[in-house]
Parts: structure tokens; sequence; C-alpha cells
């Protein structure tokens, strides 16, 4: 490795491990480089480093059953079928709740340019795709990072989400069962998921088929709790 390579590397990494987390063109800004330079320096060091929804974080901040870089390519053409019935959904005007998740990142995508509506949301993957769209406005709960899902949780943001007037919520999990209900691997964002559920109007839980039959360590709604359950062969009455 050239010495500059290496004090690039370095440089990168107590940054992150001051802000736990950098955007791509920050990265590149700090170390005076192209977002494609720092793009290979990450792709050259998987122990180092992991590249999550345009974010640099640490790899020893990857860890548990969910890694969200592992799951993007799961069933990937289910999830985009399934969000593109999603996004039927949504009209003009719209106040929107976008879950965290592989599967979501799908329906941000999707959101045409030109629609106006309000986005509300807590991860970097889906935000990352949502900040591409000059006609949206996105709010974007903070608090404490979770790399491995690419996550924000923080329990100042539950009253406040309460009050947003949330018309639609999309809401991903990793499990569906038909006694247990909807479940998650990560307990920090149930208390979200169940606030974005019980403040909107109407719910939709958003899922390839691949998830029902599997029930996931955290536990966060009924499965009537949802309007309905879209999946790649479009929604269902839950």
């Amino acid at each position: 490795m050239s010495s500059r390579k290496s004090e690039r590397t370095n440089l990168l990494a107590e940054a992150l491990a001051q802000r736990g987390v950098l955007h791509l063109r920050d990265a590149a800004a700090l170390l005076g480089v192209s977002e494609m330079t720092v793009r290979r320096d990450v792709s050259a060091h998987p122990e180092r480093f992991a590249y999550l929804g345009g974010h640099i974080v640490s790899a020893d901040d990857i860890a548990g059953g969910y890694e969200l870089g592992r799951e993007a390519d799961s069933h990937a053409n289910a999830k985009f079928r399934a969000c593109s019935h999603a996004l039927e959904l949504i009209a003009p005007d719209d106040t929107v709740f976008i879950d965290c998740g592989s599967t979501l990142d799908h329906l941000a995508q999707q959101i045409p340019a030109d629609l106006s509506i309000t986005v509300i949301c807590y991860s970097l993957n889906v935000a990352d795709r949502l900040a591409q769209k000059p006609n949206l406005r996105m709010i974007m709960l903070g608090g404490l990072f979770h790399a491995a899902s690419a996550t924000f949780s923080s329990g100042e943001w539950l009253e406040p989400l309460g009050r947003f007037g949330i018309n639609k919520a999309f809401i991903s999990a990793g499990g569906v069962d038909v006694e247990r209900g909807a479940s998650c691997s990560h307990f920090h964002e149930v208390p979200i998921k169940q606030k974005a559920i019980a403040s909107a109007l109407e719910s939709h839980l958003v899922v390839d088929e691949s998830k029902f039959g599997t029930v996931k360590p955290a536990y966060f709604a009924r499965l009537s709790d949802f309007r309905s359950i879209i999946t790649e062969d479009g929604p269902r009455s839950a």
C-alpha cells in the first residue's frame, strides 16, 4: 500500500471514530480526493470500513443477525415489485412515513422526482434516496446511529412523530406470521414502528413473500394493525 493511501485510510478511520458515520461526499472532501477514490479505498478494506446507502461506517459497527448491505441483494426483484404496488397508494401532498430496511429502499427510489409530498424517515439508505427528489420535503428522525441497519433511534422523537399528521405509513418487517404478527431483528426499531402505525391514518406492511412463516426476535404489531399487506403479488387484506 502506498504511503498516501495508508494515510487516507487512517484518516478515514479516525474520522469515523469521532463521528460514527460519514457521507461519501464528506469523506471525499475530508481526504481531498474523488468520491470514486473513496469508494475504492473502502472496498479495499472490508475489515475496516462498510458502505451503507451513500454513507461510510466502521466495519466494527456491523454486527448482529441482520446487516443491511447483505440484505439489499436478497429477493431484490420481489422487493422492487412490492414497492411498485405500494407507490400506487401515495398521492400528491401526502405526508408519508417510510420505515427502514432494504425493502423500502426501493419505495424511496421509485418516488417520482416531480411528486410533491412530505416523507418522514429514520434510515440513511432511505434518506439518501429521498434527498435526490427535488419536490419532496424530507423529515429525518435523528438520535443514536445503529450501523447494522443504518438507522437512528431516539426516545425524544416518539412524541413529535405522533404530531406530523401522517396519511400513510409503509412498514417493513423481517418476519410475518399469522399468529405471532410482524417482527424485526432490532429492538430499537420497535417503538418507532409502533408510533408510526398508531399515528397514521392508514398503515401498510410491505414485504416480499419470503418473509411469511418467519418470526424475528422483536415483535412490533399484529397483522390486523395494517390496512393491507403488500407483496410482489400486490396488496391483500391484513
